[in-house]
Formats: structure tokens, C-alpha cells, sequence
């Protein structure tokens, strides 16, 4: 608009001047200037139209960086809570496995459980000898006596799950009943579940696994670390919550 405008004013100029004979030489000089001064406005115009594009593109890149800076914003506050309740959840594990240690004191001070930490799981030990006869998944009577007592604190953690593990040791077991010590420890482990169900366990809560000699916890050189190796074990088992997250392996298994 404004160069227009010069436009109009150095047409109406010129026609002023070529009506009042004035000299040409100041006729030129005179459209000589007005044209500097339509070439600058021009230059200044493109300038300030440049200016303005450069502004809205700023603009633009602000306006991504802050959506980009809020999308990490949400995150870290979701990682934050996340963080926060996962400590809660440790907070009340510890308490958990704490209560339940007091609980067991008793009878892991006479001997008849011994509790371990394995794998970050809580463990209930209990050594074959006291449970079962030699060579039998039938409980015997103080075996039935320990594990009522060993049932009477689980039963009061609702929301846990328990794998009732059988072990063996590495000697062949030669029995009409059993062909391996797979059948056995399996079949002690039976065993304790349906003890632990009767003493008022749940029985969705249970789980029973037999390891046979697989998993020994002594050398099975001696005696006395084949009587260690022959043993139940109760896991405290962990919730789903509790355990890693693997979304991110779905793609590579689907």
C-alpha cells in the first residue's frame, strides 16, 4: 500500500513539474530521489515481510518444543508416581516378611522351620525327617503337628500365593510306589498341600512342584548334607505387580 502510494505521488509529481517548466535536470533528480526512496520502501517491506515469517516459524518451533517439553513433563511425573508407589509396595513387603519372621521365631528356634531369603523370595524350610518316614509321602504325626502350626501363620496372609516345593537327595529310591525320586518329592508335596488345605489354607493360594535331586542345598558326599537336600520348602511366591515388566518383549514374541 505504501509503495502505491509513493507510486501515485511521483506520477502527480512529474505532472506538476512538467506543467510549472521546471528545469529538466531538477525534473530527474527529483524522480531520481523519489525512486531511491520506492526502491528503499520496497527493501524495507520485503525486510519486514521476512522478519514476520522468521517470527511465525519461531513461533512454531516454541510451540513443538513446549509440547515436547510437556510430554516429558507427564512422563517423568507418571515414572515419579510410579516410583512412589513401587517403594510403598516394597515397604509393605518387607513389613510382610518381617511379621512373618516374628510369627515363625518359635519354631525356627527349636528347629523345626528354617526361614531363607532365596532369589528375593521368602522360604519355609523344612527338613523331610520331621515330615515323612523314610521313603513315604505319608505325613507322619509330628509332621502334621509342624506343618499345622506353619499353616496357622500362612493362613492369615490373604492375598499370597505359596509353591510347596519337594527335594530329594541324589541316592535312587527303590520302591514298588515310587520309580524315581521325581514321583517322590513330587507326591510329598502333595502331600503338605492337602495338609495345608485341611488346616484351612486356600486351596487357589497352593501350588505343589517336586525338584527330586536338582536343586541341593549341600553336598550329597556325606550324611549329613543328604539329609539337608531332603527337605520341603513353602516359597512365599510374589505377586504380579512385583514382578518385571515385559511389554516391551510383546512385539519380539508375537
Amino acid at each position: 500500500m505504501k509503495i502505491r502510494t509513493l507510486l501515485g505521488m511521483s506520477i502527480i509529481t512529474a505532472a506538476l513539474f512538467s506543467g510549472c517548466g521546471i528545469p529538466q535536470e531538477k525534473y530527474d533528480a527529483d524522480m531520481a530521489n523519489l525512486q531511491k526512496l520506492v526502491d528503499e520502501t520496497r527493501a524495507s517491506n520485503e525486510t519486514l515481510e521476512g522478519t514476520l515469517q522468521q517470527m511465525k516459524a519461531d513461533r512454531t518451533a516454541l510451540e513443538t518444543e513446549i509440547a515436547a517439553l510437556q510430554g516429558q513433563l507427564e512422563k517423568l511425573t507418571d515414572e515419579r508416581d510410579a516410583n512412589a508407589a513401587a517403594v510403598e509396595k516394597a515397604k509393605a513387603r518387607i513389613a510382610l516378611f518381617k511379621d512373618m519372621l516374628i510369627k515363625f521365631k518359635a519354631m525356627q528356634d527349636s528347629g523345626k522351620i528354617k526361614i531363607k531369603i532365596v532369589n528375593n523370595k521368602m522360604v519355609v524350610e523344612m527338613a523331610s525327617e520331621i515330615l515323612f518316614p523314610s521313603g513315604s509321602e505319608k505325613l507322619s504325626k509330628d509332621g502334621k503337628s509342624a506343618l499345622s502350626d506353619v499353616a496357622e501363620v500362612l493362613a492369615t496372609i490373604d492375598d499370597r500365593s505359596f509353591q510347596v516345593a519337594g527335594h530329594t537327595d541324589n541316592k535312587p529310591i527303590s520302591s514298588s510306589k515310587f520309580k524315581s525320586n521325581w514321583e517322590l518329592s513330587a507326591a510329598r508335596a502333595v502331600s503338605v498341600v492337602e495338609h495345608l488345605i485341611e488346616q484351612g489354607m486356600r486351596s487357589e493360594n497352593l501350588s505343589a512342584a517336586g525338584y527330586a535331586d536338582t536343586q541341593p542345598v549341600s553336598s550329597n558326599e556325606t550324611s549329613t548334607g543328604r539329609a539337608q537336600n531332603r527337605r520341603i520348602e513353602i516359597v512365599l511366591l510374589p505377586n504380579l505387580d512385583e514382578l518385571p515388566d515385559l511389554s516391551s518383549l510383546e512385539k519380539m514374541v508375537n
